[in-house]
């Protein structure tokens, strides 16, 4: 197995080539490139590429990150155990 080096999500291996000929094609915006590419849907959530793809977005459209949509963060934002939650449960009861 060949080592890639240039990984920006390494929860679904995408390169920062492969993000850059994708905002090259036009998709300019987070939720476009989560939607093809499938970043920041892994078990870290983003926490790993998102600030560096949110870079690649302003440097290529011009705009300040605070400017651009930075995608959803859909719960559980950090990852929690099945075992925890029912450990909860049962204590609650």
């Amino acid at each position: 197995m060949t080592e890639k080096a240039n990984v920006i999500c390494r929860c679904e291996e995408i390169e920062i080539d492969e993000i850059r000929k994708w905002i090259a094609e036009g998709y300019t915006d987070f939720e476009e490139l989560k939607r093809i590419l499938r970043v920041s849907m892994g078990p870290c959530q983003g926490r790993g590429c998102r600030d560096i793809i949110l870079r690649e977005l302003s440097k290529a459209t011009g705009k300040p990150i605070a400017e651009l949509n930075p995608g959803v963060i859909r719960p559980p934002v950090k990852p929690v155990k099945a075992r925890l939650l029912a450990e909860n449960d049962q204590e609650a009861k």
